[in-house]
């Protein structure tokens, strides 16, 4: 017989073509340019490609929206047909125009970048180290805390973040629950789930101002729905059993329109003084303070001015680019995939082919 030529497959080629072709989609995945808001430090979440930022802690965010849309939802339904009847069509025009407007003043201030500081590159954190650090010693010594300018001829000071590893801007926190330096910090709001800050300011204060009025609005009408109810030959316990859902209403406005009110007015006095909830719960420009401090620095010295700095000015762009492309140098890699283990019967597997090669090596020349 003629001598048979064969030559031998190895087992492993076989088993790693799935891993070198998942190695080889990895590699695709990496070379895919990525947005910066899919890398961003900071904790928010992203939504829509990176258009909508909010808060990860927004957990708040869909009862403030829900009991909006309850409340309102029965109004519409149980009260606006009797007021309807028996006082103006206006009612419900009314009441709409003012719940659309809540409506897409709470998703503007969620949504919003509150304007939010990018953090310090590594190249820009060692310049500073080394404006700080000019002794040439080789030990690290941490910046300072503290910096001094001049704000209309008053010190102001900026103080180091060492997580942004920056100096921060007048009037710029760090926000410990989104881990970011906002520029003009106003505080973080659950009720809306994100920061308050200089991007979004105005559309929280229309928010609570046209939420006052809308609770206001509505516990007014209920009352008079109950009334006008009552006064057509009924009890007030009568009234209130055929318009139950008044009841509803009145319950939730009743324990909420104090503290939006409250709310309003006190977010109505930073806006005409120019200050914000940090610096006022801080008494940064308090008189306690001392009188070399004890003037505002920002204020114009005019309510008027101070509204339309405040909540008219033209809108500050977006500092943190969350829709760009992050450098090819700066492209984080895809994780490896890991290679695949050969199953435990491959050595056996070896030996077995080497024999049964070797035996059929032998019947082929016999």
């Amino acid at each position: 017989m003629k001598n048979c030529e064969y030559q031998q497959i190895d087992p492993r080629a076989l088993s790693v073509s799935p891993a070198s072709a998942q190695s080889r989609s990895a590699g695709q995945r990496a070379l895919r340019p990525r947005r910066r808001w899919e890398v961003f430090p900071g904790k928010n979440r992203f939504f829509c490609g990176g258009r909508l930022i909010l808060a990860r802690q927004s957990g708040i965010l869909p009862l403030t929206l829900g009991l909006i849309i309850v409340t309102c939802g029965l109004f519409f339904a149980f009260d606006c047909p009797f007021l309807v009847e028996h006082l103006t069509v206006f009612i419900p025009v009314i009441g709409a125009g003012l719940f659309v407007f809540v409506v897409i003043s709470l998703l503007r201030t969620s949504f919003t970048d509150p304007g939010i500081l990018p953090r310090a590159t590594p190249d820009e954190a060692a310049d500073i180290e080394r404006q700080i650090d000019t002794s040439g010693s080789s030990t690290y010594r941490p910046p300072p805390r503290t910096r001094e300018i001049l704000i209309n001829q008053q010190v102001v000071k900026l103080k180091y973040c060492f997580t942004c590893k920056m100096f921060r801007p007048p009037r710029t926190s760090h926000c410990s629950l989104c881990d970011n330096c906002v520029e003009r910090f106003d505080h973080h709001c659950p009720w809306v789930g994100n920061c308050v800050g200089k991007r979004n300011y105005r559309f929280f204060y229309s928010f609570i101002i046209s939420l006052s009025f809308l609770t206001s609005f509505i516990f007014g009408c209920v009352i008079a729905h109950i009334t006008l109810r009552s006064q057509a030959g009924k009890s007030l316990v009568q009234a209130i059993q055929e318009s139950p859902a008044s009841v509803v209403e009145l319950v939730i406005c009743f324990f909420s329109i104090w503290s939006i009110l409250g709310l309003s007015g006190f977010h109505t006095y930073l806006v005409a003084s120019n200050l914000t909830t940090n610096e006022d719960i801080k008494g940064s420009w308090s008189n306690k303070r001392g009188a070399e401090e004890s003037g505002n620095p920002y204020s114009y010295k005019s309510i008027i001015t101070n509204c339309c700095a405040t909540l008219c000015g033209p809108m500050p762009p977006s500092l943190i680019d969350r829709r760009g492309f992050l450098p090819p140098d700066e492209v984080i890699p895809a994780a490896s995939v890991p290679e695949m283990e050969l199953p435990p019967f491959t050595a056996k597997s070896d030996i077995n082919m080497e024999e049964n090669c070797q035996d059929f090596s032998l019947s082929c020349t016999a």
